[in-house]
């Protein structure tokens, strides 16, 4: 027989209702997909994420790690953005534009001025913007980030219109901007102090040299990314007003939060997010194109939902995008180990995204029902 606790009011607790977070469920989920991927590998002669190789001295194949780690960085990054919109009741599909816009003009003020010993062939904005330290390029793509942000929250918060067409028009007129920017040519060259941020060893430097990871600097900083917000929105206002609002507006509103500025705060910051997140691409791949980052909003958004993040809002949490991210990268690679044509990692991509969003649908259901 269940044991009942009684609260103030006559209210009730049944210690058989109680359910475990969901992050344990997603974080299974991974464990799951890993040992399916493992089994599959060995039933071919190799291993998907231990080392087979006796000449090399080590229990796990440290490429498939970094691989899988490095891939998932960057739209990881944009996720961790997508997260708080998300939980805010909100939707941003324009990331991946703004991805390939702020990349076209951050490059344009990180290029050097020489290559080979001639001019840079493909300087877009003039010798003035040549050879600048590293720092105006990484302010510049922020505040361009930033901007795309507080127009999408502005829209939302001040003309109620909905998320979805307001960021719906921001992701069609980046991507113009990204292509009229240098007309559809690439940005490339950049100084090496801006290769450098994605491909310095960012962990060596924090730790003094104790830990190396060199080339894997967006996977640090997503890492580090998603501490610093796990702690912003477990224990900061910022944190509980985004629930807040996500779970109730009007209740939020009444409650004295102003929701309009805050919904435009959470915008610019998911803005920032990105990029960041477009910054270390182009230091990573060492050019810029107007096409960069098309279809990341879809994988960020299937990212966050993955972890359990409710598109209805006001539920999920940093650590579940994390995991929901790892969970995509592991597929990803999972696939590529077993020789799966990338056409059906499309196909297998689309059909985790109904599922995520079904089976959070399902959630709420669930969780309505035994209200």
């Amino acid at each position: 027989m269940a044991s009942f606790i009684h609260g103030i009011g006559g209210l009730k607790y049944d210690p058989r209702k109680r359910s475990l977070p969901p992050e344990l469920g997603v974080l299974a989920a991974l464990v799951i997909i890993i040992v399916i991927f493992e089994i599959l590998n060995r039933a071919n002669g190799g291993s998907f994420l231990f080392n087979m190789r006796e000449a090399v001295p080590a229990l796990f194949n440290q490429q498939r790690l970094d691989i899988i780690l490095l891939q998932v960085a960057i739209t990881g990054i944009i996720a961790l953005g997508v997260t708080q919109v998300i939980i805010l009741g909100g939707i941003d599909l324009s990331s991946g534009s703004v991805v390939g816009a702020t990349a076209m003009i951050a490059m344009s003020f990180a290029q050097t001025a020489t290559v080979n010993g001639n001019p840079n062939p493909s300087a877009i904005l003039g010798p003035w913007a040549l050879d600048l330290p590293v720092i105006v390029p990484i302010i510049v793509g922020l505040c361009c980030g930033i901007a795309a942000g507080l127009i999408n929250g502005f829209f939302i918060a001040y003309t109620r219109i909905p998320p979805f067409i307001a960021t719906l028009g921001m992701m069609v007129s980046a991507r113009g901007v990204a292509r009229w920017w240098s007309n559809g040519q690439p940005v490339s060259f950049p100084t090496e102090s801006y290769a450098s941020l994605a491909n310095g060893d960012l962990l060596g430097t924090v730790t003094f040299g104790l830990i190396r990871w060199p080339g894997q600097n967006p996977a640090v900083i997503f890492l580090l990314l998603a501490v610093l917000l796990f702690l912003i929105m477990r224990h900061t206002l910022y944190g509980k007003r985004s629930y807040a609002i996500g779970s109730n507006e009007d209740a939020a509103r009444m409650s004295g939060i102003n929701v309009a500025r805050h919904k435009v705060l959470v915008y610019a910051m998911a803005g920032m997010f990105t990029a960041i997140a477009a910054i270390l691409l182009t230091s990573k791949n060492l050019t810029a194109q107007a096409g960069m980052g098309v279809m990341y909003e879809l994988d960020a958004i299937a990212m966050a939902v993955i972890g359990g993040v409710s598109l209805s809002g006001g539920r999920g949490s940093v650590f579940g995008t994390v995991l929901g991210a790892m969970i995509f990268s592991v597929i990803l690679s999972g696939f590529t180990s077993i020789r799966l044509d990338a056409y059906y990692q499309d196909m297998v991509k689309g059909a985790i995204i109904v599922g995520a969003v079904v089976f959070d649908q399902w959630r709420q259901r669930r969780r309505a029902m035994g209200a």
